[in-house]
């Protein structure tokens, strides 16, 4: 059968494709553990984002897929429905799949989608179950016995149970088929990039969080020898630059040494990684750790700081991965000293942070951003965002406190929940206007990293950031207000992609 799997071309604001642009994981391992006989192409939209009917209309006529699959976040779920209405449009016999977080964690959303919209939903992992799935639509054998799947029966849709999650060190997951993707131009800051990931799950239970609604509290591992190999391959796929996908690849300290050193001694780190760290492990365990991340080519670290104010990190039930620890008693945040360790070993800190809970006043929103102002090298600020199925949302929506109910803003930077003590935009803008001169500031180790890329687009980087300002309002001569909301309706306007 021929295969088109597509990844969804919005993008989070502080991600711009302009100057980062990852491949979709997910879809290579889908495609490098499915039977070899299939054709498989891969299509990140990403890289096409101004581009999307004109690119499908192409991929369809070129590849003329019996089977299209969607990987979709829940920001993106509008964009994905008119994905596949266009898809249906232009062949309207082919079977439609969807999978990822919302799929998983909302599955009547495309259930009840209507028209028979969706014929399958791969809930929660997908190799072995999308795999499970072609076997059957080919063989024309029943679908009620592969677990993990929701699928249509007439006018109704049935939900098979869920599939046991894999151990990851069996060889039961495959590596990824890179050599799937049909478009160019995946890049960290002009280096040809790539994702990896060396295990899944977290054993934390922060309120907000989707991983542990999709997967429970686990944590499983890849053989590191196979990690090495997929490096390898990576890299023999052009990747200079590689983001390192782990849900908590700092959960085993132990473990994580080890991957460093045996990058270390592969002579794999002549190129930038960049990863998601703990703010706890880097303050507790980064006197040895950071150096050695910064041998085995760490560049960028992003710590899920969270928030830096005891009530709120009390709110997203984040306290315990963000104490620090001396002689095995909590010695308060563990955030300033996870940076020092950071930075102290020349590698840059990416700052998580969540501004702007219910409880939250002006004065802690305030701290937080002076926060972020002297320590963090750049801001990735957001607002609780309310996804399907974590316990954060429950609270939310049983308080009635969810008044934002447009899911393409669900991209962390729109205010969706309601706050006791703050208007929305307030708040929205009071984050907006602090992170600019944040963004740019970073400019300087992206320019010496690599001028070239710099100077091809600084000037539209620039103009990106400040979208919104004109002369009189960024020299102060002019409403900064009219400036915001001349952002906001850039922004509406940047989520139309279909």
């Amino acid at each position: 059968m021929n295969l088109l799997l597509l990844s969804m071309p919005d993008s989070f604001e502080h991600l711009p494709a302009l100057t980062i642009c990852m491949p979709n994981g997910a879809l290579a391992s889908l495609a490098g553990n499915i039977d070899p006989h299939h054709k498989v192409a891969i299509a990140d939209l990403i890289l096409v984002q101004r581009k999307v009917p004109e690119t499908i209309r192409r991929l369809m006529a070129e590849h003329d897929p019996d089977i299209v699959g969607l990987s979709i976040m829940t920001f993106q779920r509008k964009t994905a429905l008119g994905v596949i209405d266009l898809v249906r449009s232009i062949k309207p016999t082919v079977q439609i799949v969807v999978g990822g977080y919302d799929p998983s964690l909302a599955t009547d959303a495309y259930a009840d989608a209507g028209d028979g919209r969706v014929d399958f939903v791969v809930r929660g992992e997908g190799e072995v179950t999308f795999r499970e799935l072609l076997r059957a639509i080919e063989t024309q054998a029943p679908f009620d016995g592969i677990d993990g799947l929701s699928w249509r029966d007439g006018d109704s849709f049935r939900h098979n149970r869920p599939r046991g999650l894999s151990s990851l060190d069996s060889g039961e997951i495959r590596p990824p088929k890179r050599s799937a993707r049909v478009l160019p131009g995946y890049h960290i800051h002009g280096r040809q990039a790539d994702v990896i990931e060396t295990s899944r799950g977290c054993t934390f239970d922060c309120s907000f969080c989707s991983i542990i609604e999709m997967r429970g509290r686990n944590f499983y591992k890849f053989n590191i020898d196979r990690v090495l190999d997929d490096i390898r391959d990576a890299m023999a796929h052009g990747a200079r630059s590689i983001f390192i996908v782990d849900d908590n690849i700092t959960l085993n300290v132990k473990r994580f040494e080890a991957l460093c050193q045996a990058i270390i001694d592969a002579g794999l780190n002549t190129i930038d990684y960049t990863i998601q760290g703990m703010t706890a492990t880097m303050a507790n365990h980064g006197a040895t750790l950071a150096p050695l991340m910064k041998k085995a080519g760490f560049r960028y670290v992003f710590l899920g700081i969270e928030n830096v104010v005891d009530k709120d990190l009390d709110f997203f039930k984040a306290s315990s991965k963000n104490t620090r620890r001396v002689d095995g008693k909590r010695a308060g945040n563990a955030s300033l000293q996870a940076i020092r360790h950071i930075q102290k070993n020349g590698m840059y800190v990416v700052g998580g942070l969540i501004v702007g809970s219910p409880i939250d006043r002006r004065e802690d929103i305030e701290t937080n951003l002076e926060f972020v102002r002297r320590y963090v090298d750049f801001p990735y600020i957001q607002h609780p965002t309310p996804y399907p199925g974590t316990p954060m949302t429950a609270d939310l929506a049983a308080r009635g406190l969810i008044v934002n109910p447009n899911l393409e803003e669900y991209d962390g930077t729109t205010a969706v929940v309601a706050n006791q003590h703050l208007p929305l935009e307030e708040i929205e803008y009071m984050r907006w206007r602090a992170e600019r001169p944040m963004k740019m500031r970073h400019g300087w180790a992206v320019f010496w990293h690599d001028p070239r890329f710099f100077l091809d687009i600084g000037n539209r980087m620039i103009r990106f950031i400040y979208r919104g300002e004109s002369w009189f309002s960024l020299f102060g001569l002019a409403s900064k207000r009219k400036a915001f909301e001349r952002y906001r309706e850039i922004r509406r306007r940047e989520r139309q992609y279909v």
